[in-house]
């Protein structure tokens, strides 16, 4: 399948300048009629039952795609993904696995600064400035060389 540049390029080597016009002009009529669609959503909507069991009727109801049904909805074509292929967020359980995600990932939105020094366990991370400030005076740190081997 040939891309319209290709076409494009294929035109002006045969020096077709007619149909490169005609081109132009759709171009140009497509610009004037183009709407700017409204930006993604980073944080999407909070997936409950209710928009998972949504997801699942328009699924099966209507031949739209994962991508469309998730721009509809507001939400993340993943977790459209999840829901259709997975079942998942059909319960409204605070434990699942997926719930426990989403509660972490809206608590290090909403506190970017303090999330950023733990790590995936919840455990504080100690940065490299707290490093240097540790390994001062009085630390008790061992190194090994490559020599002592």
């Amino acid at each position: 399948m040939t891309t319209l540049k290709e076409f494009e390029d294929a035109l002006r080597e045969q020096g077709m300048h007619m149909a490169l016009a005609i081109l132009q002009k759709l171009r140009e009529r497509d610009r004037t009629t183009r709407t700017i669609a409204p930006a993604r959503r980073i944080a999407g909507r909070k997936m409950t039952p209710e928009l998972a069991r949504q997801i699942l009727d328009l699924h099966a109801t209507t031949e739209m795609t994962q991508q469309e049904i998730a721009f509809q909805l507001s939400v993340n074509q993943g977790r459209v993904n999840e829901v259709i292929k997975r079942g998942k967020w059909l319960d409204d359980n605070p434990a699942a696995p997926e719930a426990v995600a989403r509660d972490k990932a809206k608590a290090r939105m909403s506190h970017p600064a303090a999330a950023r020094h733990t790590d995936k366990r919840g455990t504080k991370a100690v940065s490299s400035s707290d490093r240097k400030r540790q390994g001062g005076k009085g630390s008790q740190q061992a190194q090994l060389l490559l020599g002592d081997l």
